[in-house]
């Protein structure tokens, strides 16, 4: 064999064998095993509503309100709670009217609102932190005073009735009385008027003198002791201020601080996925696949079901168990869902979980899903601005945390009146809080 034919059955075998690692060999592909950690962040919010009434009917400006007078404020609440309020008694030291520490049921046991006059459940109380003078002559009392919070301090400091030490208290309707509305099934309207007149309060000077009342807050709320508790001293969220001097402004600040709604996630579903749209279709309406059940009443497992027969799916299930939880329910603040699975580049991850406090909004992120793998590297970290809250079309929307045929409140399961939409981006006209200050998606690849 000539030296040129063997050269050439060289360069043969090296080309055959270029050609042969380049079909049997591919590059490997990237795979990992992943964890999603899905928490719910939300602030505990143990008021529903609150505010401070401070402008007299009719009025162009915040003041006391003398006999003939009345203030009026609104609010929403749900079945279960109860209001309270706190005005100054003007003519003391530091007493004021409220209901009991345990509020006025705004409900009754079948879940209708109230209406009516509601006098007979207030009452007059001593804040304990100022020391009593006779009602209508004490000379740091908030009519006569040189100035704010000038009283000695009361050597009982606990919030109590207040006491008719001088024997000329008047009786707490010839004073106020106070009455709710309904406006809705979940509104209402509350008037304080002051019914005293310039004989209502004797006073050992001579003479008697009206009582005014000063500006004071609300409060809608399910536990018991809002604004004080009977027994204990003041809680110091500007209870005293009120009562000493009329001044609501510090409490309505602390009461606002801890006023809202508080939000629950649901339990979800997951799905690895090539291609895109695998849980809906932005724009288009819900396939009947489960997700209705899922937004609407949190129960995910439809849904489950549906993604384990398409085409496409790589890995899909449910989450439902907190961490740290025996079975399966709710994520409350404070708590978290967490799921793994094993995935390749290429693939992507969806999920979706009900907004609670909704008729049929979820989270999710868009249908391409997120991806779990960057330029070959498995994803690691948070994802939370990869997730939106939608409105899945299927039931019209109430206002959040208030409405009647939301889960928390609803008589049972697909109870809301059908709205035949489409899955999109929640627009109703309603204020939703930002994605990040109710829920937090990190992923963990190993």
């Amino acid at each position: 064999m000539g030296k040129r034919s063997l050269a050439a059955m060289v360069l043969a075998l090296v080309f055959l064998a270029a050609c042969s690692n380049d079909s049997t060999n591919p590059p490997d592909t990237a795979t990992a095993s992943f964890t999603v950690r899905i928490e719910n962040v939300a602030a505990v919010k143990p008021f529903l509503n609150s505010g401070v009434f401070n402008t007299p009917v009719g009025a162009m400006q915040p003041g006391p309100i003398g006999p003939g007078d009345a203030y009026e404020f609104s609010f929403e609440a749900t079945p279960g709670s109860k209001l309270s309020f706190a005005t100054m008694f003007v003519q003391s030291n530091d007493f004021f009217y409220a209901p009991g520490e345990s509020g006025i049921d705004l409900f009754d046991a079948n879940g209708t609102p109230v209406s009516g006059d509601v006098t007979a459940q207030v009452s007059l109380w001593d804040a304990g932190t100022e020391i009593n003078q006779e009602p209508g002559a004490g000379a740091d009392q908030a009519p006569r005073q040189s100035g704010p919070n000038t009283g000695a301090a009361d050597p009982d400091n606990t919030v109590r009735p207040a006491p008719d030490t001088f024997n000329n208290l008047p009786m707490v309707d010839q004073v106020i009385r106070v009455t709710i509305t309904s406006t809705s099934a979940t509104g209402f309207t509350v008037r304080i008027e002051n019914v005293s007149d310039a004989n209502t309060l004797p006073v050992s000077t001579g003479g008697s003198v009206a009582v005014p009342l000063a500006p004071g807050v609300f409060v809608v709320h399910t536990a018991d002791g809002p604004l004080f508790t009977s027994g204990q001293p003041n809680a110091g969220m500007g209870l005293e201020g009120l009562a000493e001097d009329g001044a609501a402004g510090d409490l309505g600040v602390a009461l606002a601080a801890e006023t809202g709604i508080t939000h629950i996630l649901a339990p979800g579903v997951f799905a690895v996925h090539e291609s895109a749209d695998p849980l809906f279709s932005s724009g288009q309406p819900d396939r009947g696949d489960g997700l209705e059940a899922l937004a609407e009443d949190g129960d995910p497992g439809a849904l489950v079901a549906a993604l384990s027969a398409q085409n496409g799916i790589i890995a899909s299930g449910a989450f439902n168990t907190p961490v740290g939880s025996a079975g399966p329910g709710p994520l409350t603040p404070g708590n978290a869902y967490e799921f793994t699975f094993t995935a390749e580049e290429g693939q992507n991850l969806s999920l979706a979980t009900m907004f609670v406090q909704s008729n049929d909004l979820f989270y999710a992120p868009d249908g391409q899903g997120i991806s779990l793998f960057v330029n070959g590297a498995a994803a690691t970290g948070d994802v939370t601005a990869q997730i939106m809250l939608w409105d899945a079309g299927t039931e019209q929307n109430e206002k959040p945390g208030f409405g009647l045929n939301q889960a928390p409140r609803q008589a049972g399961p697909n109870t809301g009146a059908d709205e035949n939409g489409n899955v999109q981006p929640v627009n109703d006209g309603f204020s939703y809080p930002n994605t990040s200050d109710v829920l937090k998606i990190t992923i963990e690849a190993q």
